[in-house]
């Protein structure tokens, strides 16, 4: 017999979220629902806190926050961890991104602060330009970015493109950086848009949500995890109930792991009505 769910861990952008940013009625009532029921929500995302708190603002009451991919956890409005990148590891990043013609963003803020760092002679478009226009009071330009890092201590690296962009990249990161970084990938198939995400080594989704579980008595067995990303998949394998939504990229729902309906179709709300409410 399945153990019943105690947690439930939701990545947001294109899960929790839908195509629009915005959360659904039929997710939000189930979400509400089973939170009455006594069962725990963690968000488990790779923004920044922020951005993150907005979203769990939306939700109400105390929502915990796995954010950067693992490499910072917020319960209560505190700082419970922050595994920052290693300088040596963020400069290896920034050159070999450099050397791509990629422009990299270093996210900052141990304490949950959310700094963005870029060059001053960034390009002011792709992810520097996103940054730029959606954060801009928390993006700081630096006449040096490597100098910057003398001072600051890097949360994670961070570049976006296309898929013929990040690909090459990717390759390039893992072989100069070994093992010094982690490096997690994002693929929004919609838009074509893919995010690298350089962290340290030692942390990601599933190792975080295994350090609450731990801290708050749960078993994996009990937790029902939902994402729709390559940076999502140790997690959903390590859960008692791991699922992937439908709208996720294809090559990642052909691996085989359980589908949901997409983003845009209430696929979190099926899956806590079906595992969470209608067992309760």
């Amino acid at each position: 017999m399945r153990a019943p769910v105690r947690l439930i861990a939701l990545d947001i952008d294109g899960t929790l979220l839908r195509s629009d940013k915005s959360l659904a009625p039929r997710t939000r009532q189930a979400l509400d629902h089973a939170r009455a029921r006594g069962v725990r929500l963690v968000l488990v995302t790779g923004r920044r806190y922020p951005s993150a708190l907005r979203v769990a603002e939306e939700l109400g009451g105390e929502v915990p926050l796995v954010l950067h991919n693992g490499a910072l956890v917020v319960e209560g409005g505190r700082v419970l961890r922050c595994r920052p990148l290693a300088r040596q590891a963020a400069r290896r990043a920034i050159a070999i991104g450099r050397a791509a013609g990629e422009e990299p963003v270093v996210h900052c803020g141990a304490a949950g602060e959310g700094w963005l760092l870029v060059d001053a002679a960034a390009r002011r478009q792709g992810l520097v330009g996103y940054y730029l226009e959606r954060a801009g009071d928390e993006v700081r330009s630096v006449p040096d970015l490597l100098q910057a890092l003398d001072a600051e201590e890097p949360i994670q690296v961070m570049f976006g493109g296309s898929r013929e962009q990040m690909e090459p990249l990717r390759e390039r990161l893992l072989a100069g950086l070994d093992r010094l970084a982690r490096i997690e990938r994002t693929v929004y198939p919609v838009t074509g848009l893919v995010l690298l995400d350089v962290i340290d080594p030692g942390v990601g989704k599933a190792e975080a949500l295994a350090y609450l579980q731990e801290r708050w008595g749960i078993r994996r067995e009990q937790t029902l995890a939902i994402g729709d990303n390559w940076n999502d998949r140790e997690m959903l394998a390590a859960s008692g109930l791991g699922f992937v939504m439908g709208n996720a990229d294809p090559e990642l729902l052909a691996l085989g792991l359980p589908a949901l309906p997409g983003n845009d179709e209430d696929g979190v709300a099926c899956a806590v009505e079906r595992y969470v409410l209608a067992e309760s």
